[in-house]
């Protein structure tokens, strides 16, 4: 199945369902499309959206996650947002007296992979801005998952929690083992430059009186050539050195700019 966003045509491939339960406010819905089209989620379900549903502020929040936006569904009960998936997943940062497995982020992008990979469909369940899932909601899920974060501050906005769980999913579905695009470092120049830029800075060294000291030259040499192989130099910044280099070294052939302006008049 394929989607569109602007120009760009985007294969929608399986993914878990993010079913947002009755979400207050229209940014977070939007904010929250945005993080699932990052890693690429694609169905978002929403149970009594409190705004209803087209929301303008959603669309604006989501930047132009149009495939995500154009299939998000509604619902008016959890259950019935449920209903057709095999493994669902309640977010909560709370402990719960409910007698559920706990994973973290990592655990569950692994399961929902294999479980999406075998045909089967998974779901995750998040909650309310102000007070996150019920306990009722919680007990449809088959598992809780929660974040390693800071136990005095556990609280995250919704569009975070999604966009953590979307990237582990990504993740552990091998799917962000291929980076959007590569280095774009320079092969590193031949030895044979680098030793020219040596002799050059050093000749140009020589001739400007740098070495005050000739005993202690061969150790500024050492120094210097080491601290310029550190550098892994491509063969076009080695022309750029050189040519600081020459430049330098030619400066005295140049006018001086300032030695050419013409004396203030006096009175």
């Amino acid at each position: 199945m394929a989607g569109t966003n602007s120009s760009i045509k985007i294969e929608l491939q399986p993914s878990p369902v993010v079913i947002l339960c009755e979400p207050q406010l229209g940014e977070n819905i939007g904010t929250a499309a945005r993080a699932m089209a990052n890693f690429g989620l694609w169905e978002l379900r929403l149970v009594r959206p409190r705004d209803g549903w087209p929301n303008e502020k959603a669309i604006a929040a989501a930047k132009k996650a149009d495939h995500v936006m154009n299939n998000a569904t509604v619902f008016e009960t959890l259950e019935e947002a449920v209903k057709d998936l095999t493994l669902v997943y309640a977010t909560t940062a709370r402990m719960r007296g409910i007698q559920k497995d706990v994973i973290g982020p990592d655990e569950a992008g692994r399961r929902m992979a294999s479980h999406i990979g075998g045909g089967q469909k998974a779901g995750l369940l998040f909650g309310r801005e102000k007070w996150g899932l019920l306990n009722e909601e919680v007990a449809l899920a088959d598992m809780i998952v929660t974040l390693p974060v800071e136990p005095a501050f556990a609280s995250l906005n919704i569009a975070q929690a999604v966009l953590i769980l979307a990237y582990e999913w990504r993740r552990q579905s091998g799917q962000a083992e291929t980076l959007p695009f590569g280095s774009l470092l320079h092969e590193v120049a031949p030895r044979s430059e680098l030793v020219g830029l040596f002799e050059q800075l050093e000749g140009t060294l020589d001739e400007s009186g740098f070495f005050t000291s000739p005993d202690k030259r061969p150790t500024v040499i050492d120094n210097l050539r080491t601290a310029l192989t550190r550098g892994n130099f491509s063969s076009q910044e080695i022309r750029t050195l050189r040519g600081v280099i020459s430049s330098i070294d030619r400066r005295h052939q140049r006018p001086n700019p300032k030695r050419l302006k013409p004396a203030p008049k006096t009175d």
